[in-house]
């Protein structure tokens, strides 16, 4: 498969391109046969919408081949325990307001289980998924959470200390000599005194980007701050802190990596996998790749935050690729 370039850069719109209406049909349809007992007008008003257009037909035929298939199967069980309950393809039919009820009181399950209810009780700013925040200091600084962020702070005594919980924040420092500025994240922790930068915390690294001034990153590998690395970044470098190591420098394009801040996403030869992976903070719902090939697509873009599932039909369609969405905002991309 090869290169699509996918745009939206005229900075003003964030309505969602036009859905296919026959896709949308043929899955109203397809929810509806699977999740209820249709009685005989049902089945003839079925037989009649297939009958107006070859299309409708293939279109049907077309989720159920995906609905069955193994690439599908595996695509779930990617997905977090209290999600995959949604998609699994189920043997008895039930009543639309059984199911409803039952993936609520399953995903109200797996919320309370969620490790997110911890980082609730210590975290004194936090942003939901899509959401993002800007936060005064105590000591006049800037700090702007972006998408599922939650934050501690520690301003007693003179300190000037941010534990990045979970996600991502940019920090615009005031100066004070006296009183160094210190960000932790899970693996490392950043040391300034005047200077604009961001922090990202994942599963297995840090990631440290600089867009103004000087900072010192050190590795919290042996919990201390003076574990086995240590670097120093000017404007328009990054790195990457592991739990043994910190990576080595890296240029970075703040523009294009804070992009966040004004809202946006920007992306140039990048896989398509890398660009899902991105665009699921900040939607609410599963993102399920049926097939591995799309993957591996190269794209190029600039989208909205605000509209992420408007920017996935226009990646889907400028890419080639089937776009499904079904009820609970799962979207399905094959």
């Amino acid at each position: 498969m090869g290169h699509q370039n996918a745009h939206d850069t005229d900075g003003t719109s964030g309505r969602s391109p036009a859905a296919d209406p026959v896709a949308d049909q043929a899955l109203d349809w397809f929810v509806r046969l699977r999740n209820s007992e249709p009685g005989a007008a049902t089945h003839a008003a079925f037989r009649a919408w297939l009958a107006e257009d070859p299309r409708h037909e293939a279109e049907f035929r077309s989720l159920e081949t995906l609905w069955n298939s193994r690439s599908f199967s595996d695509a779930v069980k990617t997905l977090p325990v209290d999600r995959r309950a949604l998609l699994q393809p189920k043997t008895r039919r039930w009543p639309l307001h059984a199911a409803a009820l039952a993936a609520s009181v399953l995903i109200a399950v797996g919320v309370w289980q969620h490790p997110a209810l911890t980082i609730a009780f210590q975290a004194d700013f936090e942003t939901a998924t899509g959401s993002q925040t800007t936060v005064r200091l105590p000591d006049g600084s800037m700090m702007m959470l972006n998408t599922d962020t939650a934050v501690a702070t520690d301003f007693e005594g003179g300190r000037r200390h941010i534990r990045l919980l979970r996600g991502e924040a940019f920090f615009d420092v005031v100066h004070d000599p006296a009183h160094p500025f210190t960000v932790s994240g899970h693996y490392g922790e950043v040391q300034v005194l005047g200077t604009a930068f961001s922090v990202r915390t994942g599963d297995d690294e840090d990631q440290v980007v600089l867009e103004r001034g000087r900072v010192q990153v050190l590795c919290l590998c042996d919990g201390k701050g003076k574990g086995r690395g240590k670097a120093e970044l000017v404007p328009g470098e990054a790195v990457s802190i592991t739990a043994s190591a910190v990576s080595p420098v890296r240029a970075a394009d703040p523009s294009a990596t804070l992009a966040w801040r004004e809202g946006r996403i920007i992306f140039e030869n990048a896989s398509l996998g890398a660009v899902l992976e991105e665009l699921r903070r900040y939607h609410r719902g599963p993102i399920v790749v049926a097939d591995e090939r799309v993957n591996r697509l190269v794209v190029t873009g600039n989208y909205r935050l605000d509209n992420v599932e408007g920017a996935l039909r226009t990646l889907a369609d400028a890419a080639g690729v089937g776009f499904y969405r079904i009820p609970g905002g799962i979207i399905i991309l094959r």
